[in-house]
């Protein structure tokens, strides 16, 4: 896949998290058939208009987490006790259903 193919299509299974609901690198990656480091350089030069702030590592830690508490706390996500994330058995996106939205997506996309 070539890399503008590849930027693009995390960009878009990214836009299709849930609001209020988080996806790992490694689930996106799996969606889109692409490793999850792939996925991460993606997502760390996305521009404003992605919900970067809903992918998160695979055990819910987002950095720079401080950066993506307003963005949490308006959409009703809980920042674990210990600081660094969210409880992912809580905040994560059903990733069949998310899986299902992506290849609907990507298919009107043409």
């Amino acid at each position: 896949m070539r890399t503008e193919d590849a930027r693009g299509r995390v960009l878009l299974a990214a836009g299709l998290v849930p609001v209020g609901r988080v996806a790992s690198y490694g689930d996106l990656a799996r969606i889109v058939g692409i490793g999850p480091r792939q996925v991460g350089a993606i997502m760390a030069t996305c521009g404003p208009g992605v919900p970067w702030w809903r992918i998160v590592g695979h055990d819910g830690v987002l950095a720079p987490l401080e950066k993506a508490r307003p963005h949490w706390e308006r959409e009703g996500i809980e920042v674990r006790p210990d600081g660094r994330g969210c409880r992912m058995r809580v905040y994560r996106a059903d990733i069949a259903e998310l899986a299902d939205e992506y290849r609907f997506a990507l298919a009107e996309r043409g």
